[in-house]
């Protein structure tokens, strides 16, 4: 048997003879299945079009993604750091190449997943990559698809990754959704949000969905609680999901001033 993938969301599911009915992921009401109605692929039929591609976003930080795009197109991130790296985020395609230029990266100790529309093949990725555990908050269990021994699921506000890396629950877009801090190489501090915090187009702001592609907004008070949970940290630089929504300089100070314009906006 084999994991079906949802061509929609990119989220596979526990291996089965046949595709199942439905995707839970697609449909919840802050993702989507589309009129032409619910479809799949395998991972084996993604690796016969698709290749993965590595490019460097900063010093000991390597962006790595689907070409073409896949399902709602994210990459993924590794921190390369001594003894194993972090992989933050998925795709839904894996390859052979792909694994072994993160092994000869200096490979990963754990995955982390900010929220259930990226949890793609973690499994598969998990498994080629020696079986390192998968990280992902408690409350986000319903939404695993295909569960695993791998999974590991923390509680609590915060989780340290060791050598500086540390999950922090943002809730939000999902009650789960979590980002990444990294203090970075020169440690004036990188987010790493998913699209809990996303870096819109001109990368000057951010912006704060409860869904993304049906258009609906969070409340002010979520807004509001997303940004105390980060206030804590230093941080510079935010990467969001997608290989242009990356904001360069001074975010600390653009998301709370995107935090404000944002609940003004909604406040009529």
């Amino acid at each position: 048997m084999q994991s079906f993938i949802c061509v929609t969301c990119g989220v596979g599911h526990a291996p089965s003879a046949v595709p199942p009915e439905r995707c839970a992921i697609c449909d919840d009401e802050r993702q989507y299945v589309t009129a032409a109605g619910q479809r799949w692929t395998t991972l084996s039929e993604l690796q016969q079009n698709h290749t993965i591609e590595f490019k460097e976003q900063e010093p000991g930080l390597i962006g790595i993604g689907a070409t073409p795009s896949i399902a709602i197109g994210q990459r993924m991130l590794l921190i390369r750091q001594p003894g194993g790296g972090v992989l933050w985020d998925c795709t839904p395609l894996v390859t052979d190449e792909a694994v072994a230029r993160i092994k000869e990266l200096g490979g990963v100790r754990a995955i982390a997943i900010s929220h259930p529309h990226f949890y793609s093949s973690m499994v598969d990725w998990s498994e080629a990559l020696g079986g390192v555990p998968i990280h992902i908050h408690e409350a986000n269990r319903p939404y695993v698809m295909r569960p695993s021994e791998r999974v590991s699921f923390w509680n609590g506000e915060t989780l340290d990754l060791g050598q500086g890396v540390t999950l922090v629950r943002c809730g939000g877009h999902f009650e789960g959704s979590t980002a990444l801090h990294w203090p970075g190489a020169d440690g004036r501090g990188v987010l790493m949000t998913g699209d809990t915090i996303m870096v819109v187009p001109d990368t000057r702001w951010v912006s704060f969905m409860y869904s993304y592609p049906n258009l609906i907004p969070l409340p002010a008070r979520e807004v509001e609680r997303i940004v105390g949970c980060v206030e804590g940290f230093a941080y510079d630089r935010i990467y969001s999901a997608w290989w242009d929504r990356v904001m360069t300089e001074n975010a600390k100070a653009r998301v709370r001033n995107s935090a404000e314009r944002y609940v003004k906006a909604i406040a009529g």
